[in-house]
């Protein structure tokens, strides 16, 4: 008898794809035997294919606010020829729309967002009314599988990633117990200053907890590490990691992840790190990582939420976490 393929779309950012994860495994228990596929941006690719429970994972160049079918009809046309019986798009734009459309699998299965060009509509077979942005991330992805009467599964909500293969050049870089700050985001207005993670660091190190700090890729992101070496210059900063893998793996031997709403915080819970989460126009309601090993801090009232870069009011809402409220929370959560 053949198998069912199911394919899964989420083209969103990292953290978002990670998110995703619990609503997978929801789908794997109600078909096990299926052939599950997944379709992902390319940077997300990576952390999937390490999973033995996903049977395939497709990559799509990804531009924001940019579908270019042309560049991804190679793909198309190989998925396309994988004859799906099922699809499930759970981010409803327009890209995930037309792509759904375009691989043709029998039922098509998508969120009706209210945004986005008239025709959309049309491009699935079964559509569920979007869940309301009051709820966690992760409940909104599993709501749209309400579609096929996949069950919810509180006990599935915690996304858990592969471990990374051990790496002797991580073990260098951080050594067992040592607390990893990471400063950046993709976007300045989620962004701590760096006099505040300096002072973060230097009283859990009089704490007795060693701590380090790393950044982003990106000469923007290095650039705030500058920033925390002339506030501290005895900071334990780590060096712009060469590969993706070997990031993973350091983070994977933290003892405790800090960091602004950003794809690592999700990794290093996906990993198994505890991990505090420091949110700003971003509401942790939302995008906190779920699991009782993480907590997350939620700033003050502010007007820079959206897709806003930066923030220019006198008085962000990061700022209203303070040193000693992280700190405090740090060491709660150390101690056990």
């Amino acid at each position: 008898m053949k198998k069912l393929k199911i394919l899964a779309i989420k083209f969103k950012y990292l953290g978002d794809v990670i998110i995703m994860l619990p609503s997978l495994r929801m789908l794997r228990r109600q078909w096990p035997e299926a052939e599950l596929h997944v379709l992902v941006a390319a940077e997300a690719a990576p952390f999937l294919q390490g999973l033995d429970w996903i049977d395939r994972v497709w990559s799509f160049p990804r531009t924001r606010g940019k579908v270019r079918l042309s560049a991804c009809w190679p793909q198309i046309r190989q998925l396309r020829a994988e004859k799906f019986d099922r699809s499930v798009d759970f981010v409803g734009n327009d890209r995930g729309a037309i792509v759904s459309r375009l691989i043709g699998a029998k039922e098509r299965l998508g969120v009706f967002a209210p945004k986005g060009f008239a025709g959309r509509k049309w491009c699935y077979s079964t559509t569920v009314e979007e869940l309301d942005l009051t709820r966690h991330e992760v409940v909104r992805d599993a709501h749209v599988l309400s579609g096929w009467d996949v069950p919810f599964l509180a006990e599935e909500c915690v996304p858990h990633l592969a471990a990374p293969a051990p790496s002797p050049e991580a073990e260098q870089l951080l050594p067992a117990g040592t607390v990893l700050c990471h400063l950046s985001t993709s976007q300045p207005k989620k962004e701590w200053p760096a006099t505040r993670w300096a002072e973060l660091g230097q009283q859990l190190s009089a704490a007795g907890h060693p701590v380090a700090f790393t950044a982003g890729p990106s000469e923007r992101e290095q650039a705030l590490l500058d920033e925390l070496r002339q506030a501290d210059p005895q900071a334990n900063i780590l060096p712009r990691f060469a590969t993706l893998d070997l990031f993973i793996a350091t983070v994977a031997r933290a003892r405790l992840f800090i960091s602004p709403d950003t794809a690592p915080l999700h990794i290093a819970a996906g990993l198994g790190v505890p991990t505090l989460g420091l949110f700003g126009p971003s509401a942790a309601s939302r995008w906190a990582p779920l699991g009782p090993a993480n907590r997350h801090l939620q700033g003050g009232l502010c007007p820079c939420s959206g897709h806003l870069h930066t923030c220019a009011q006198p008085q962000r809402c990061l700022d209203g976490i303070s040193v000693a409220q992280a700190c405090e929370t740090a060491l709660e959560m150390l101690a056990r």
